[in-house]
């Protein structure tokens, strides 16, 4: 294992305990955060901050249980790659979803420059509608 492959697993420990600055610890103060078109949260946030406000603050107080259960992690150097799965109840609608998910992490200098997200929108869509 290579010292990213560490640096994000240690991300997902902390996201597994709730712990939201050590899920930002790892990012690069310039660093690129997608979510996919098409995901309630949707677009490029810049930085520790913009993640912290515009996506995980917001399944906090949007979602009931909310997981990212990521059970395998594919260690290509610099590009590290998170499989697994997303599920939780909408608070507004009551409905549950799961979808797998896909994660893909870029690294330099020990930092995360960059974060894409690829999942079923359609099932997220459908818990939140």
């Amino acid at each position: 294992m290579t010292r990213n492959h560490d640096i994000i697993a240690a991300h997902y420990a902390a996201s597994d305990r709730g712990d939201i600055d050590g899920m930002l610890a790892p990012l690069a103060p310039d660093a690129r955060w997608t979510e996919m078109a098409g995901f309630p949260y949707a677009g490029t946030y810049i930085g520790p901050d913009e993640v912290r406000a515009g996506v995980f603050e917001r399944i906090g107080a949007e979602w009931d249980g909310y997981t990212a259960a990521i059970t395998e992690l594919v260690d290509g150097g610099d590009t590290i790659v998170g499989l697994g799965t997303y599920s939780g109840t909408n608070r507004a609608t009551g409905r549950f979803f799961e979808a797998r998910v896909a994660h893909v992490w870029r690294l330099a200098d020990g930092k995360v420059v960059a974060f894409e997200q690829f999942t079923d929108t359609a099932l997220v869509r459908d818990a939140v509608q």
